[in-house]
């Protein structure tokens, strides 16, 4: 029987590449994409093969909707040739970036940016990726705990979370009938170069952060990529249109 094949977007850093190194710890043969950091994809390749799961790095722009029909046709030639496989079974809409401006001081070309990576992107590649995703599959988008709490600065990126929530649950209603499921995870505050790196960096923000979970602690990639592993793992395979937010409990 072949392995789960899982697509993640934005896998060669951060929470992405820890994503696919919990995946394949679990088995999971992995299809990541970057953007641009061939040396970087090409680790996460090695490190999951360390692990016992084969691996396939493509390059891909998610805010680049033009390119997503080649990205398709690339994918379709990758799970042949690596994985004897017509088709994959978990998509994991990762990718993304983090720009901070004041609502006043936001521009609309950063508005925009922000829209086709974290909205258009998601919402049209997984529409040309259904058709080479099996039936009873699991689709997992990534939010942000800001969709819930508040923070200055964020108002353009979590509106865009905000819709990729809204999403979720009407994709979970639509494809039902194919038996794929749909949820949102929600990451709270994380340790990772997002934003610069200035939570993992700066250890008075990341105090100051801390003091606002109730775990004590700010998250750190492999808290996110273990739950990601989990909720794809069937043990939950009733969980359907939900969002899950993984944050310590932050701002409770």
């Amino acid at each position: 029987m072949n392995s789960k094949v899982a697509v993640i977007t934005g896998a060669s850093r951060g929470l992405g590449r820890s994503m696919a190194l919990h995946l394949a710890a679990r088995g999971v043969d992995i299809v990541g994409t970057f953007h641009s950091k061939a040396d970087e994809a090409k680790d996460v390749v090695r490190q999951v093969e360390e692990r016992g799961a084969r691996a396939v790095m493509l390059q891909l722009d998610t805010g680049d909707s033009g390119g997503f029909e080649g990205f398709a046709s690339a994918l379709s030639s990758s799970l042949r040739q690596t994985f004897d496989r017509s088709d994959f079974d978990y998509l994991v809409n990762n990718a993304g970036i983090g720009i901070n401006a004041p609502f006043t001081e936001t521009t609309e070309n950063q508005f925009d940016q922000l829209i086709k990576i974290h909205l258009k992107g998601p919402y049209f590649l997984t529409q040309k990726l259904l058709p080479l995703m099996t039936d009873g599959g699991r689709i997992l988008n990534v939010s942000s705990g800001l969709a819930r709490f508040t923070y200055p600065g964020y108002s353009a990126y979590a509106a865009a979370k905000g819709a990729v929530e809204v999403l979720t649950r009407y994709l979970a209603k639509e494809l039902g009938s194919r038996k794929i499921t749909v949820n949102t995870i929600a990451p709270g505050v994380i340790e990772t170069d997002f934003g610069g790196g200035i939570v993992r960096d700066n250890p008075e923000v990341s105090k100051m952060l801390a003091s606002t979970i109730a775990l004590g602690r700010t998250g750190l990639p492999d808290d996110i990529g273990e739950a990601v592993a989990a909720i794809l793992s069937d043990s939950c395979g009733w969980i359907n249109g939900e969002r899950i937010e993984v944050s310590g409990g932050q701002s409770i």
